[in-house]
């Protein structure tokens, strides 16, 4: 997995990411009035749009990882000592990015040999009785 992060903060890096891209298209679709005048007016209304439906989109995001958050299970965790919310089995911690596990069948397991296992690089949890 090239980010570790915690699912509920991948969620809110995409929400993030889809408001630049959308301020961005805003921006760069008016600079086309000042580049082309009258011409421009068109790549103005394409951007504005297409921006619009982009900011829209972040708004979904951002009320999506809202939702999960609220029915989020609290663990602390045994690296840190912060609490932290999990979403599904496995997780991240949100601070320092140790794996938890909430399922006893993978308790003990590594995050290499659960990968192994799952076939895929995004299932690498690991439990926090196998850290310590």
């Amino acid at each position: 997995m090239i980010f570790k992060t915690a699912k509920i903060n991948a969620f809110r890096t995409w929400g993030l990411l889809l408001t630049m891209m959308g301020m961005g298209l805003m921006v760069l679709g008016t600079a086309g009035i000042v580049f082309w005048g009258q011409a421009g007016k068109v790549i103005a209304g394409i951007g504005l749009v297409f921006g619009l439906i982009t900011m829209m989109g972040s708004l979904g995001i951002y009320f999506w990882a809202g939702m999960l958050s609220t029915s989020a299970v609290q663990v602390q965790c045994p690296e840190c000592g912060k609490l932290t919310k999990m979403l599904g089995k496995t997780d991240r911690c949100m601070f320092c990015k140790t794996v938890l596990t909430q399922d006893p069948a993978i308790a003990n397991i590594t995050a290499d040999e659960l990968e192994a296992k799952q076939g895929g690089p995004n299932h690498a949890p690991q439990s926090p009785e196998s850290k310590a």
